[in-house]
């Protein structure tokens, strides 16, 4: 549901924000203000990501520019027998430092081994750090922390202890020391909670300064204490896209000149069983995104699992977000997805926690869109999206005497309803073909968003709580678990949602086959949400069958009365005036109108042969979109897909 009315598109953050000072204990809390001027000014935190698979680490760090570099990190096994590896170095802007001349230090280590401890320092001017420890975990076991949108400043405006939190630069800048504290707050919850994590993936909008100076928010963000011996894969946000300080402090990894911004493009890399691959959507350059996956599924093609990152929820559902900026490259990425056989997208910028039904394409062409910047190139231009093809603006708030604003919008919102909705039931699905989509609130809580109304059809689970989350993932060769936890203003962590779990036994069932009676039932059950159903009295549908409580919930509601010899024939194939046939009476149990036209019907060449009794279903299906060709073909089979789409699409009539 989009916004529609008159003045700007709604993207203001709600009055909920996590208050440090109360969440945090009193002493805890003071001591923090009271060293915040040091801290604001540390910009040389060490960063550790990703290297290209489990045995590589890379490493990400400032020292002042006293003219000569010293890029090396000393790492071992002993501390007292460090080996040192030697990286590059180059000059950071210095219009982001206050005009203090710094560099920015890239180094990798290699060699490393499954559960191990090793230890670590860096230089800095050729002086050495403190030791710090690190430690692997199983590479065959993986377990991930998964967070959205620190967006450490974020919460400038807020009312904390009667003063507003400001965003001013240094230890000024307020909002960045509530959401530094309460950052930090978070990650030693969560890995106190899971303490063999192998890594963190953030899903963008570290910082929050839009193409500004913001070295002080880095500053708070990579002070967290548990960022000394946590790997963190972060994604490119729309805040942090407009400036180089994003490409300094991280070092990423198989970094690509795809889908670049300021702060750098898209990457990639394997550990485990995963292949991972996070995208800059703040780039709209959809074809080189497609080129960033490509290359990463030819390096790792044995991968069991392929997850993306991106930043914009292109399935969410945020109010400021999920169906306006969110979804600006739906239409685009989802046939992308499906032909690189992606299993899990992570995403954010929505503060809002969600998880999606299982979506592939719907194999229907679709238009393409894009936000460009604004006139000065200083951030986005949040209120008009783009049509690539002819560059025509689309408001996304168009004045109510815009009538060609509105047909605009309407279209464009239309144009995105381009997922099937794959039919599955229960928290565990195995071999599934469509994708999972995680939307991940925030995890300083440094802002929150409302949740749109009415929840979108692709959305099976969501809540807004007004809390910092974040969520564990479980992976191995054959599974894929996740599960998210929000904490408490007590501190208390508990699951919000059940963990959902994707298991791999062998090759999918393909779209294309052919659907019997029985699996289409199945799919009109699970649809309605699997309800309440006695057993089946069909003749032949055993009580052991995996769609005995579809069909006797399909008699009892009236979708079908089976044969006149008390058989259902579920094993035969479905022809498309039965399938037409349940959907209208679903149609009708829903609640759905089902009048039409007809004139898509009537178009078909061979209408007129189509029998009276099947007719008014036959009509609705072609007329309501469910049913797509040039002809009816009562007779036709129907596949896999073709059900789970016409299941889409009257579920968003």
């Amino acid at each position: 549901m989009l916004l529609l009315g008159t003045g700007q598109l709604a993207m203001a953050a709600t009055v909920h924000y996590n208050d440090s000072s109360v969440t945090g204990a009193s002493a805890e809390w003071t001591a923090w203000v009271n060293s915040w001027e040091q801290t604001s000014a540390d910009y040389t935190k060490v960063s550790l990501t990703p290297g290209k698979d489990a045995t590589q680490l890379n490493f990400a760090w400032y020292s002042k520019d006293e003219g000569k570099a010293t890029p090396v990190v000393h790492f071992g096994t002993s501390k007292s027998a460090l080996k040192p590896y030697t990286g590059t170095s180059a000059a950071v802007d210095a219009s982001l430092t206050g005009d203090t001349a710094y560099v920015y230090n890239h180094t990798t280590v290699t060699g490393l081994k499954e559960n191990t401890a090793y230890y670590y320092t860096v230089e800095k001017n050729g002086e050495q750090t403190a030791v710090e420890t690190y430690k692997t975990g199983s590479f065959e076991n993986v377990k991930i922390l998964f967070v959205g949108d620190p967006q450490i400043g974020a919460s400038k405006g807020q009312t904390q202890n009667g003063e507003k939190l400001a965003a001013d630069s240094g230890s000024a800048n307020t909002a960045a020391r509530n959401d530094s504290f309460a950052w930090n707050r978070t990650l030693s919850a969560a890995t106190a909670q899971n303490p063999d994590l192998n890594f963190m993936i953030s899903a963008g909008d570290q910082v929050n300064k839009t193409g500004k100076p913001k070295e002080e928010e880095y500053a708070g963000y990579l002070s967290a204490g548990v960022l000394t011996s946590l790997t963190e894969a972060t994604t490119i946000g729309n805040h942090d896209s407009l400036n180089p300080d994003y490409s300094y402090h991280f070092n990423n990894p198989n970094a690509t000149e795809n889908g670049r911004t300021a702060a750098g493009g898209d990457y990639y890399y394997s550990y485990g069983a995963g292949l991972f691959i996070v995208l800059n959507t703040n780039n709209y350059n959809v074809a080189e995104h497609e080129n960033t996956i490509a290359q990463a599924v030819a390096a790792y093609p044995a991968a069991a699992w392929r997850v993306v990152t991106i930043h914009q929820d292109i399935y969410g559902s945020g109010l400021d977000h999920s169906d306006t900026d969110g979804m600006i490259l739906r239409t685009q990425l989802t046939p992308i997805f499906d032909k690189y056989n992606i299993d899990v997208v992570l995403q954010g910028h929505d503060r809002t926690y969600s998880r999606s039904k299982l979506l592939y394409g719907d194999g229907q062409t679709h238009g393409a869109y894009e936000f460009q910047l604004n006139a000065e190139g200083t951030d986005y231009d949040w209120d008009n999206a783009y049509n690539t093809a002819n560059n025509s603006k689309i408001p996304l708030s168009p004045d109510a005497a815009d009538t060609n604003g509105k047909a605009a919008l309407a279209a464009f919102s239309a144009d995105n309803n381009c997922y099937t909705i794959e039919s599955t039931s229960g928290s565990t699905v195995t071999n599934p073909v469509g994708t999972l989509y995680m939307t991940a609130n925030s995890a300083s809580g440094s802002k929150f968003y409302e949740l749109i109304n009415p929840q979108q059809a692709y959305i099976a689970q969501r809540s807004q709580n007004w809390l910092p989350s974040y969520s564990i993932i479980s992976m191995t060769g054959t599974s894929f678990s996740i599960v998210t936890y929000q904490i408490t203003d007590t501190g208390k962590v508990e699951a919000i949602d059940q963990p959902f779990t994707i298991e791999k036994t062998g090759s999918t069932v393909s779209t294309a086959a052919i659907l019997t009676r029985g699996g289409a039932l199945e799919r009109i059950y699970n649809a309605a949400g699997t309800p309440a159903a006695a057993s089946s009295s069909f003749s032949d549908v055993s009580a052991a069958a995996e769609y005995a409580k579809a069909a006797a919930w399909a008699k009892s509601m009236g979708l079908t009365k089976g044969y006149a010899d008390g058989s259902f024939k579920p094993d035969q194939p479905i022809t498309r005036a039965q399938l037409a046939s349940f959907l209208y009476r679903y149609a009708g149990i829903q609640g759905v109108s089902t009048n039409v036209s007809g004139s898509a019907f009537a178009a078909c060449t061979d209408a007129a042969s189509v029998p009276a009794d099947v007719k008014p279903a036959l009509k609705f299906a072609m007329d309501a979109g469910l049913m797509t060709g040039t002809k009816v073909n009562a007779s036709g089979s129907v596949t896999v897909k073709d059900a789970d789409y016409a299941l889409t699409k009257l579920t968003n009539r």
